[in-house]
């Protein structure tokens, strides 16, 4: 094998979920170029990996799309890869994988995609031994098919030393604190702020820890509540990109949050995790350490994987303050 290419354009949990496969191939195929196609919005988490060789953006920003697909394959062009990996599962990123013009052009079963229509592409398709496992199991059975070791699960993240990026105040780096994310993509997946605020006064109170409200683009607002209603208990973070988002969960004694990206990658650098579930599946879609505890109402919720619950009784709402703090005393075994 000369020349492997993933793709895996996002979003930025996806991507660390797909980080093991990677791992399991960079040690099947220690001499092989690896390359990685991503949306430029996620391109700096793939700085942090460096078994890759090269990281091959997709523009999303600007440009017609058929645009940018062409200019994407005249970058494609010049290399010769053996085989793509589409570990994505939609139309768009099936059709990268075929642009690339590689030998072999692998991609999940059509049971396993998230777009029907993109085993088209695909000149073989891999059916997972246990279609219900973890996605990062799902992703590694990729690696398997190429005749990788999938045994364990390696995140290959190289972060920032937390000293060598400011992203706290001096108060929360002498006492401890945790991390706090209200912000997620869906608004199902978001537990409401006024209960993150509680959360940061009985981390202050009870176990003598600050908190730090972490946001990202489009969340600030809402982070900013967390903090006016964490009566001096929280403080608003910096705006972070990837990497120092990564140093700050380095420091952090722990993270809560739900089903989101800054969540899944403080699993991957090992920082402890409670997290907060409600339309999707912690066994599927949850911090894959047995160590992390997840506060779940996956088993009740009727508007599973939907960006917006449709129903009165809303489930993650079900959630309360004190199901939170004692995950988090379960965590941190206080």
């Amino acid at each position: 094998m000369r020349a492997i290419l993933i793709v895996r354009l996002g979003a930025l949990g996806d991507i660390i979920h797909a980080l093991p496969m990677a791992a399991a191939l960079r040690a099947r195929f220690p001499e092989a170029r690896m390359d990685w196609v991503v949306d430029e919005r996620y391109r700096d988490v793939l700085d942090l990996v460096p078994i890759l060789d090269r990281r091959i953006v997709l523009r999303t920003t600007s440009a017609a799309l058929v645009a940018r697909l062409t200019a994407l394959r005249r970058v494609l062009a010049r290399e010769r890869y053996d085989v793509a990996i589409d570990a994505q599962g939609l139309l768009k990123s099936s059709v990268v994988a075929r642009l690339s013009g590689a030998t072999r052009v692998l991609g999940f079963s059509s049971a396993q995609l998230r777009e029907r229509w993109a085993g088209v592409f695909y000149t073989e398709r891999h059916q997972p031994a246990d279609p219900a496992a973890h996605v990062i199991h799902k992703n590694l059975s990729l690696a398997g098919a190429l005749g990788s070791d999938v045994s364990r699960i390696s995140f290959p993240l190289d972060a920032p030393l937390p000293e060598s990026v400011e992203t706290v105040s001096a108060e929360a780096s002498n006492t401890g604190f945790v991390v706090l994310n209200p912000g997620a993509g869906w608004p199902n997946k978001r537990w409401p702020p006024q209960r993150f605020s509680a959360v940061a006064r009985w981390l202050r109170d009870t176990l003598g820890l600050h908190a730090v409200v972490a946001w990202g683009p489009g969340d600030e607002a809402l982070a900013r509540a967390v903090v006016d209603g964490a009566g001096g208990a929280a403080e608003l973070s910096p705006p972070t990109t990837i990497p120092t988002l990564a140093s700050m969960l380095r420091q952090a004694r722990l993270m809560v949050a739900g089903d989101t990206g800054p969540a899944h990658l403080a699993a991957a650098l090992g920082t402890p995790v409670v997290g907060l579930y409600g339309p999707t599946d912690p066994d599927r879609n949850g911090p894959w350490s047995r160590e992390d505890v997840t506060v779940s109402r996956f088993s009740r919720c009727r508007c599973r994987y939907r960006r917006r619950c449709r129903l009165a009784g809303w489930c993650l709402g079900e959630a309360t303050v004190d199901d939170v703090t004692t995950a988090i005393r379960e965590r941190l075994g206080t």
